[in-house]
């Protein structure tokens, strides 16, 4: 059965998630002031980005919130004990930065365009609706998906079976008509696939290995890959 609709995640893999975090919170500490316990700026977005790795894993694991996870950020990151409202208010500073550097990365608006009308297009991600929805929307691709489902509405995460299954719910598919294209090689390609999707890899930092994946290092690979790949319903030209 070919694959009919592909299933997309978003940061770091159609939006440059890793760049802009980085950028939006070097700005925030040109604004906010250097963190205690930090040298540098460069230091200090290292620690952040360390932080936000762990807390978003407790997350994904269920062991907090989608506040929670920010305002426990917030207070390690910084130091000091915040209220809600000082780490809300306080994070809320941090993403306005943050959004001042969304990008897509340059592959993205042609894979998509060289994809539309063959397959049906849609967005799973790890985080939640608003933001993603909005992030969609500012990067002006949000129409090109006909549904985004996130893990805090859906209750459940990546690699978590039931999140890539309520996608091709939503789709009205089978799993097996779907393929999952994310960055993440246990969360998104082998999640997708222990799921009864097509899983694809992409690799955009060249890590290799991973030998029992489908990998492919930028999404200009995936069109031609769908086309001429016979696990996912290309003809077997030697018949």
């Amino acid at each position: 059965m070919p694959i009919r609709a592909v299933l997309w995640d978003i940061d770091d893999t159609l939006f440059d998630h890793t760049a802009a975090a980085a950028t939006g919170m070097a700005r925030h500490i040109a604004a906010e002031g250097l963190p205690p316990g930090h040298a540098t700026a460069e230091e200090a977005v290292a620690e952040w980005q360390r932080l936000s790795r762990r807390h978003w894993a407790r997350f994904a694991a269920g062991e907090t919130d989608w506040e929670g996870q920010r305002r426990d950020r917030a207070r390690e990151f910084l130091g000091r004990p915040l209220d809600d409202a000082e780490a809300d208010a306080w994070f809320a500073r941090h993403v306005a930065h943050y959004e001042s550097a969304w990008t897509l990365f340059p592959d993205v608006v042609p894979a998509l365009d060289a994809l539309v009308g063959t397959y049906r297009h849609a967005v799973l991600s790890n985080a939640a609706q608003d933001p993603q929805h909005r992030k969609l929307t500012a990067l002006g691709v949000r129409d090109r998906f006909e549904s985004l489902l996130c893990a805090v509405e859906l209750g459940v995460s990546k690699p978590a079976p039931e999140a890539f299954l309520a996608s091709c719910a939503a789709l009205a598919l089978e799993p097996h008509e779907v393929l999952y294209v994310g960055d993440e090689p246990d969360i998104d390609a082998a999640g997708a696939t222990a799921a009864g999707l097509a899983g694809v890899w992409l690799d955009r930092l060249g890590r290799g290995g991973r030998p029992e994946l489908v990998r492919i290092t930028g999404l200009d690979q995936l069109p031609g890959l769908l086309a001429g790949d016979t696990r996912f319903g290309a003809p077997d030209t030697f018949g």
